[in-house]
């Protein structure tokens, strides 16, 4: 992951960069709002840092720039200006969150891991396709050839596990330990019980098989 730091005082940027890299962060570094801005427009980075109070070009006007261009990864503002008139107009330029200085470390990683998490929330698909196949993930709904299927919770576990998984053989103790989330028991049938009943509702009706086996070690669908 690599972050963008725009800070003109340098004390505050030795000590942003030191944490983010102790942090295990990739950084990169402008001093002024010019060399930021063309930095951020050039540059493939997953999260940026900026002052507010920059030479060249102010923060607000950095941001707002980076947004018009289509940089959508999220930008922390960090200021000495803490006022609610500043903050206001952090986010309206397009800030994602506002730290006001004096901050901890603890309180800028926390942020950063909960932007990046949310980004990477959000970019998940939320409809999952295979062939005619299609899961709603929100939902939890299942379709083939535009036709419902209906299916138990537990079955729909499964089923999304392979659709995930699609085109790659999944083992029987893979099964067992991601979707009924205990150790595999060689003794037990549980998961090709469960694949059958999958197989009556998912294959069966449509004249294709999606789920297959294979012999000796597990399913793929494909």
């Amino acid at each position: 992951m690599k972050i963008l730091v725009i800070e003109d005082d340098k004390k505050t940027a030795d000590f942003l960069l030191r944490a983010l890299a102790d942090a295990g962060y990739e950084t990169c570094y402008a001093s002024d709002g010019a060399n930021g801005l063309e930095m951020g427009l050039s540059e493939d980075f997953d999260c940026g840092i900026v002052d507010i109070m920059l030479p060249e070009i102010d923060g607000f006007t950095v941001i707002e720039k980076l947004r018009a261009a289509g940089k959508n990864a999220p930008l922390i503002v960090l200021s000495a200006k803490s006022s609610l008139d500043d903050k206001v107009h952090g986010l309206h330029s397009g800030a994602d969150c506002y730290l006001a200085k004096p901050f901890s470390v603890a309180e800028l990683l926390a942020n950063i891991q909960a932007q990046l998490r949310r980004v990477t929330l959000s970019a998940e698909p939320t409809v999952l396709t295979v062939e005619d196949l299609e899961i709603d993930i929100i939902s939890r709904k299942v379709t083939r050839a535009g036709k419902l299927i209906d299916l138990p919770p537990l079955e729909y576990d499964l089923l999304e596990y392979l659709v995930r998984n699609a085109h790659r053989v999944v083992t029987r103790s893979m099964l067992m330990e991601n979707v009924w989330e205990y150790s595999f028991d060689p003794s037990t049938n549980i998961v090709e019980t469960r694949v059958c009943k999958l197989r009556e509702k998912v294959d069966k009706p449509f004249g294709k098989e999606l789920i297959h086996t294979v012999r000796g070690i597990g399913y793929v669908l494909e």
